[in-house]
């Protein structure tokens, strides 16, 4: 990566914080993409949250990363919120983070081993090329909504809801906006 093209990076980085993240998706689009997640998760028995983070840390910024390292470090990050937002902690283990980073406009979808073992790698890498390009085309919230409609579809055919066992609201549905 030039000197120059870090800059940028680095700039955008530094400008973009939690109020851009905000305005970038405002209340009432979050109210909306909350009210999707609720609906979707009443259809199954999966989770899924979206988060959405304006930048990322400085010090995940040094060495100078070229655009491969820079996409491993979007997805170590969504990992990272992963954890932190405990997706992972749902009793069958179908928990899903929609991970949106904006000063990279990137997207990420990290899901538990309860559905990550029943999505072949090819639709997998397929429908996270589709959302990167909708995300690139249009509103952020349209891209948003169909990677919570992508996830619906999967979860429903793994997760399904069984009538012998309650479907539990393990995780907020609130969208995390940092």
């Amino acid at each position: 990566m030039s000197g120059l093209a870090y800059l940028r990076r680095l700039g955008r980085h530094l400008w973009l914080d939690e109020r851009a993240s905000r305005r970038f998706l405002g209340d009432a689009a979050a109210a909306r993409l909350r009210r999707r997640i609720e609906d979707s998760e009443a259809c199954h028995r999966g989770e899924i949250r979206l988060c959405v983070e304006a930048s990322l840390p400085l010090r995940w910024l040094w060495p100078p990363p070229d655009e491969a390292a820079m996409a491993q470090r979007v997805r170590q990050r969504a990992l990272d919120w992963f954890a932190r937002l405990r997706v992972w902690d749902t009793e069958d283990n179908t928990g899903v983070l929609i991970y949106l980073l904006l000063a990279e406009r990137a997207i990420e979808i990290v899901a538990d081993r309860g559905l990550a073992r029943y999505v072949v790698p090819g639709e997998w890498d397929a429908a996270l090329q589709a959302l990167r390009q909708r995300l690139q085309r249009g509103p952020p919230e349209d891209a948003l909504a169909q990677a919570i409609d992508t996830v619906d579809a999967w979860l429903r055919a793994c997760a399904p809801l069984q009538a012998t066992r309650p479907n539990l609201n393990e995780l907020p549905d609130a969208v995390v906006r940092v």
